[in-house]
């Protein structure tokens, strides 16, 4: 049966810190790799990023889905529910109702299913994705993670 399989990663250096995200994407024997950097952002920020990127970098519905990612934020918030309770909570207490909310719009078009692999355990795709998301990460050229660095501003403002 045809599917796709995506593989995600996240990556701060620094928890806030510069961060990245890597992706390798498969459909048969094609595989396309992409990655990006944020000047300053969490590592779940970006492990949840990954995700939304790969998915909307998909240009059909059509195939089954497999997301393979060592997050157990990620994973366990999808597979176990907790984002949707979340979201009738209107994410009450809970960091980065922009990027779920950007998850929950694109769930519902995708035939989608989940595995946890452990990180660091010689995954070649896991690996590949931490190695992008390092990268990206370390790079220069990174975007503003602009909701992240507004909340971090208006916490602050609360100390």
């Amino acid at each position: 049966m045809k599917k796709i399989s995506i593989f995600t990663d996240g990556s701060s250096r620094g928890n806030p810190g510069p961060g990245g995200y890597g992706i390798v994407l498969k459909y048969k024997d094609l595989e396309k790799e992409i990655s990006g950097g944020f000047r300053r952002t969490t590592n779940n920020r970006m492990e949840l990023m990954a995700l939304i990127v790969a998915l909307e970098s998909l240009q059909t519905d059509q195939y089954p889905i497999e997301v393979y990612s060592d997050s157990k934020y990620v994973i366990d918030a999808i597979t176990k529910g907790w984002v949707f309770t979340w979201r009738t909570k209107n994410f009450k207490g809970k960091k980065n109702k922009d990027l779920w909310l950007r998850y929950l719009d694109l769930h519902p078009k995708f035939k989608l299913s989940y595995n946890w692999v452990k990180g660091h355990a010689g995954h070649p795709e896991n690996e590949r994705c931490d190695v992008l998301a390092v990268e990206a990460a370390l790079t220069n050229n990174k975007a503003i993670d602009k909701a992240f660095e507004q909340t971090e501003a208006e916490e602050e403002k609360l100390l």
